[in-house]
């Protein structure tokens, strides 16, 4: 925890009140391994293994039999670009969120099916995909227009900014 955090910590206590889980979230908002999503929904927050060159990108999510449920992968890409994914070799239905270089969500397909040769179309300039579990999206409600927070969306033009 930060020195900022410390020292909001010994006030709350002073008070008699209990603000760690609050203070340990925003210590913890921009860490490589999570990743959070925030909209009109609310929020959630996913356990992520990133994808950001071209050797990890092309492996994903393939010959897996299961996922945590809080768990996905987040493929990132130096610049925007036009995006196409398949799901050969991959063995569980997924969700895929596709964002632009400000972290905000464009497009997301929806129980993509498994071992699928079928192109899924992202969108033209998306910089940011995030891969969860099929059904995922839908029981939170992310939708477009959502926002993603991690430390690969460093621009000065990010959404929402670590």
């Amino acid at each position: 925890m930060g020195n900022r955090g410390k020292a909001i910590r010994l006030i709350v206590a002073g008070l008699g009140l209990s603000l760690l889980p609050a203070i340990a979230a925003a210590d913890e908002a921009c860490r490589d391994d999570q990743i959070t999503l925030r909209g009109d929904w609310g929020q959630a927050r996913f356990t992520i293994e990133l994808a950001d060159d071209a050797g990890e990108r092309a492996q994903g999510l393939m010959h897996r039999e299961s996922m945590a449920r809080s768990a996905g992968m987040l493929f990132v890409y130096d610049s925007p670009r036009t995006v196409r994914f398949w799901m050969k070799n991959t063995l569980i239905p997924l969700d895929m969120i596709f964002a632009d270089e400000t972290g905000t969500v464009r497009h997301i397909h929806r129980m993509a099916e498994p071992e699928s040769e079928d192109m899924i179309y992202g969108g033209n300039n998306i910089q940011f995909i995030l891969e969860i579990n099929g059904g995922m999206a839908d029981a939170l409600n992310i939708g477009k227009g959502s926002e993603m927070r991690h430390p690969a969306i460093a621009t000065d033009d990010a959404a929402w900014p670590c």
